[in-house]
């Protein structure tokens, strides 16, 4: 078929029209489709709605805007849109569109992470087309609204903003891909979600809400920060800094709606600023999921210790070492003992004691901010992820876990990573699991390739088996990459973990001593 430039690409034909993509060395892609009708005007804090059909060819050859926010560098006009709820598709290139599948593949959803503020899903370092020819699925990326997705303005639902958006939109695009998913050579039984940091803490939230147990099977947490708290009521009160900063009153919806988006974001970020150092976590997460008593009942952390998650799917999880990168991107100067006692007394607060007495003892320096980035750490990620898991494991769920510990030979391979400080990098395994090499700028060394295509064989066997070290439906190539076996979690197995280094090995999970001490403290 022909469009209009004359260059040759598959069409597909979805429940709401038909489908333009291109087809690249490694995949067909289908970029932009819409999945809901854009949240613009009235609908601006409203969730969203099924999309509006199309009449002709959607042109799908190239990625839409993403959703808002603050522009790092130059401050281009199409960095940004509300209009913005859009989704690509990559599907291995050697699928024929032409005949129909003898049998459809696994379905792999990506979420995003940046702190529900920031990123997209077309950034350069999510380009799907590497993993979906090598693992052999088809691999779906969705943009959602960020900040201006979780504006909290009141309780009732017809007269203010009532947050959570940003996930209702996530929701939207993976009902969508049970709807038309198939048309693109893609099973809708075998969805596995995937995310990392607030994208990881979006798929904690998928596993905890009811609605969206129909519409994925298996799912994998990268970088989850599970202690940051959800908002509660505090972000009614963020609401109303927000409206003082656009000069409308919190209840005026009329005048809210009337702001163009740059006021919006220009508000949003401003109040993103004023956050009390007390509450020192929140720093991490101004805007984001909101505990509203219907969709979403709980804090993550508690709903997995209690087990109010769907435990009948598998679960591939990292216990990260990540304190670091934020410790020392908040604190740029040395912190002294007497204030990080402040600091560790504002978080913990009758904790503190028990918490300083853990800690002060193994670090030695003047500048405490190695203490306090272990204590982040593994109050944040490392501890109430073994915990989870722990729970999981003995409410009968299978679940995998991994340490990424590989500092990269080219520094260059994390530039397109939000945080990262020195050797240590937030989502570090990220350019190796998208193989990003191939697009950005950098190179793997050989055994950081074999690193690459072993992390791709793992997560490839989890969406095509929901077990990452079943070879039964691996490539020959997988089978020659010699995997080290990944064992479940579980206590008869010694609680392993596997390692994910250039000599990734299963091992003993890290800092067993210290996830006691955290679990027996009882605060997260």
């Amino acid at each position: 078929s022909q469009d209009t430039n004359g260059a040759p690409g598959p069409v597909v034909l979805t429940k709401d029209g038909q489908i333009k993509g291109v087809t690249v060395d490694k995949a067909h892609i289908f970029y932009g489709i819409p999945y809901a009708d854009p949240p613009v005007g009235a609908y601006r804090w409203k969730p969203p709605r099924p999309v509006s059909p199309w009449l002709g060819v959607y042109d799908a050859s190239f990625p839409r805007a993403a959703c808002m926010q603050a522009c790092s560098g130059p401050i281009t006009g199409d960095c940004v849109s509300e209009d913005c709820l859009y989704l690509n598709i990559f599907v291995p290139v050697d699928v024929k569109f032409s005949s129909p599948l003898r049998q459809p593949l696994p379905v792999m959803v990506w979420i995003h992470g940046g702190d529900f503020i920031a990123g997209s899903a077309s950034k350069p370092l999510y380009d799907g087309r590497f993993i979906s020819n090598f693992t052999h699925t088809v691999v779906v990326s969705l943009e959602y609204r960020l900040a201006f997705g979780f504006l909290v303005s009141g309780k009732d639902p017809l007269t203010s903003a009532v947050g959570n958006y940003g996930i209702l939109d996530q929701q939207a695009a993976l009902l969508w891909v049970q709807w038309n998913i198939a048309v693109f050579g893609g099973d809708p039984s075998k969805v596995t979600i995937f995310g990392e940091s607030a994208g990881a803490q979006s798929v904690s939230l998928h596993l905890m809400i009811q609605s969206s147990q129909p519409l994925f099977k298996n799912a994998v947490l990268q970088s989850l920060p599970f202690s940051i708290p959800l908002k509660t009521h505090d972000a009614l009160k963020l609401g109303k800094y927000f409206a003082k900063q656009t000069n409308c009153s919190v209840s005026d919806t009329v005048c809210l709606l009337s702001l163009t988006p740059q006021a919006v974001l220009a508000a949003q970020m401003k109040t993103s600023k004023i956050v009390n150092p007390f509450r020192f976590l929140e720093v991490f997460e101004t805007w984001g999921p909101y505990i509203d008593g219907d969709l979403i009942k709980e804090q993550a952390v508690t709903a997995f210790q209690k087990g109010h998650w769907q435990k009948e799917k598998t679960v591939l999880l990292t216990t990260s070492e990540e304190g670091v990168i934020f410790v020392y991107g908040i604190f740029n100067k040395p912190v002294s003992a007497v204030e990080s006692t402040v600091y560790v007394t504002a978080i913990f607060k009758h904790h503190a004691l028990r918490v300083l007495h853990k800690y002060l003892p193994l670090y030695r320096e003047a500048d405490r901010r190695n203490m306090l980035a272990q204590i982040v750490t593994d109050y944040v990620f490392l501890c109430p992820s073994r915990r989870s898991a722990r729970a999981g494991t003995a409410a009968g769920s299978r679940v995998w876990m991994y340490v990424f510990d590989h500092v990269a030979s080219d520094p260059s391979v994390w530039s397109g990573l939000t945080f990262c400080y020195k050797h240590a990098c937030h989502g570090a395994e990220l350019p190796f699991l998208f193989d990003s090499a191939l697009v950005a700028n950098f190179t793997l060394s050989p055994p950081e390739k074999l690193l690459s295509n072993r992390m791709l064989c793992y997560w490839g066997a989890f969406a095509h088996t929901g077990d990452p070290s079943l070879r039964a439906q691996q490539t020959t190539f997988c089978q020659e990459q010699h995997l080290p076996v990944w064992p479940r979690y579980s206590d008869t197995s010694g609680w392993l973990v596997m390692n994910l280094t250039v000599r990734s090995h299963a091992q003993v999970g890290s800092r067993s001593h210290v996830c006691d001490f955290w679990d027996q403290l009882g605060i997260y």
